[in-house]
């Protein structure tokens, strides 16, 4: 996961010692931070200056979950080794095994939820059940929980975390990535974009919540006549992207919407670079990183109320819109008619694109880390 790595890497610079205990998926994914791997009594580690990571041996998977041999001996012999333990991600193992070595062993931790805490997608009835089964002193003996956004705080408090035990923190971007760019019109001259079209950019999971049909509707009534809308990102359900293609010949610009699939690192960045607005008008999103990716490339971006990161957008560095058809269709026009307001929000893009630096918000986590520590020790 892209986020421990940046926070590992911030926090070892920093002078801490960091380990990353996670689960073996297949030598080929063992490439964590460019580094070999060797074999230990758990499975499989990587140290390189401060970073310690271990991979425990799997013998099974289902989704997120992970059957681990070696879990509850790490947790005896090690936890107690640990200052502090930052947990990522709910609905596995890992979290209720440690975090019961560390109670034990009075080393505090916190949790992560990453969005996960309100099930939305599939699986409603296992999640409920981790709930009940592993999950209520889990999280209830949390130090603190970490949301990423105050959209994710205000579910927590409504599920009856205490106010006092949440702390948020944004999701970062990396900047050394987006810092090396490629040259601007490398996307357009692959997909054959003249460099005059305005060029709409959405790039996520291709699942009915994130209203890639809303999009592509309103995107035919503010475009009428010229621009390319880009929708980039795998099928997240089956048939969804034909659902889409439908709608596209439905409003008359099949020929001027561009299914790329998923785009990953260099071509990614390259879509970004060349387009003029991002769109995500999702119902739901904990946080959005792809528009904070956006950003980070200075491009304006229309996000719906519902995403987390709207609260760093609003006026700042795109629009914030409800995920309603009118609003989508006044955003796009406004975005690429007015010139004047496009530029303010482009020069406000590096603002934001600052906030979200990982070793800014590795120093939020430092602070937080250093509240639940020397609380632990009263």
């Amino acid at each position: 996961m892209f986020k421990v790595r940046a926070l590992a890497r911030s926090l070892s610079r920093s002078g801490h010692e960091v380990t990353v205990v996670t689960a073996d998926l297949g030598l080929e994914n063992n490439d964590f931070f460019g580094m070999s791997v060797e074999r230990c009594e758990w499975g499989w580690k990587v140290e390189e200056d401060r970073i310690n990571i271990v991979y425990l041996s799997t013998i099974a998977r289902y989704r997120a979950m992970t059957i681990n041999p070696a879990l509850r001996a790490y947790g005896r012999d090690c936890v107690g080794r640990f200052d502090l333990v930052h947990f990522y991600g709910l609905y596995d193992l890992f979290g209720p095994t440690l975090s019961y070595f560390c109670r034990r062993r009075g080393v505090p931790y916190l949790v992560e939820p990453l969005g996960m805490y309100r099930p939305i997608d599939r699986g409603f009835m296992v999640k409920r059940m981790w709930h009940r089964g592993l999950g209520e002193k889990y999280l209830a003996q949390a130090s603190l929980l970490v949301a990423t956004s105050e959209i994710e705080r205000d579910e927590l408090l409504q599920a009856g975390i205490p106010k006092s035990k949440i702390v948020v923190r944004f999701n970062g971007i990396d900047t050394e990535t987006f810092a090396n760019r490629p040259d601007r019109g490398t996307f357009r001259s692959k997909w054959q974009i003249s460099p005059e079209e305005p060029l709409v950019l959405f790039l996520s999971r291709l699942i009915p919540r994130k209203n890639a049909d809303m999009l592509i509707a309103a995107f035919a009534k503010a475009c009428p006549i010229k621009g390319r809308l880009v929708i980039a990102g795998p099928e997240g359900v089956p048939g969804h992207t034909a659902l889409l293609k439908k709608v596209a010949i439905e409003c008359g610009i099949q020929s001027r919407v561009i299914f790329t699939g998923p785009l990953y690192d260099t071509d990614k960045v390259a879509a970004m670079v060349d387009a003029d607005v991002f769109a995500l008008p999702s119902s739901y999103e904990n946080f959005a990183n792809a528009p904070a990716e956006a950003i980070a490339c200075g491009v304006p971006v229309i996000v719906s109320d519902r995403c987390g990161i709207s609260e760093l957008v609003a006026e700042r560095a795109g629009i914030v819109i409800p995920p309603e058809s009118a609003a989508l269709v006044e955003a796009l026009r406004v975005l690429i008619t007015d010139r004047a307001l496009y530029g303010r929000l482009k020069l406000g893009c590096r603002e934001v694109s600052d906030e979200l630096d990982w070793e800014v918000l590795a120093r939020q986590m430092e602070r937080a880390y250093t509240q639940v520590s020397h609380a632990n020790r009263k």
